[in-house]
């Protein structure tokens, strides 16, 4: 005997959700400066948004590694004193985010921008197959 399961077309973005924030929405580190992102659908697409400021696109790298999206940022900057000859201050930003994807993402055809310190990278999900209609004969 099988069951029957209702299908609930927001349980994967929710399954999303749950693998990329956890279980537990309150970080016990929510003092740290840590750039907004955003997974969600939008038609036939899974988006990600990260709000990196002041992050250029060279900064940036997305990379497929098994079945995860792998988005990682690093910035460096120097300011230098020219007379004294040495570093006045140095410093740092990175990003690392790593995000399952569902098994019918098309990861031959995503794409990214970063547009005003925004990236936004673009997943095509292939549909979902159609329901197969069985048809309902009269026993004879």
């Amino acid at each position: 005997m099988s069951n029957l399961v209702k299908y609930d077309p927001f349980e994967e973005l929710r399954s999303l959700q749950r693998r990329f924030f956890g279980d537990d929405l309150v970080a016990p580190a929510a003092s740290v400066n840590m750039p907004t992102t955003d997974v969600y659908l939008k038609d036939n697409d899974l988006i990600v948004e990260a709000h990196l400021p002041n992050f250029a696109e060279e900064d940036v790298d997305i990379q497929i590694d098994g079945n995860n999206l792998v988005v990682s940022a690093e910035r460096h900057e120097q300011e230098k004193d020219k007379q004294k000859k040495y570093v006045i201050r140095e410093s740092a930003s990175s990003f690392y985010r790593s995000i399952s994807l569902p098994e019918r993402a098309d990861i031959e055809n995503i794409e990214a921008d970063l547009d005003g310190g925004i990236l936004t990278v673009k997943i095509p999900l292939t549909p979902l197959p159609e329901p197969k209609k069985i048809a309902v004969k009269r026993k004879k």
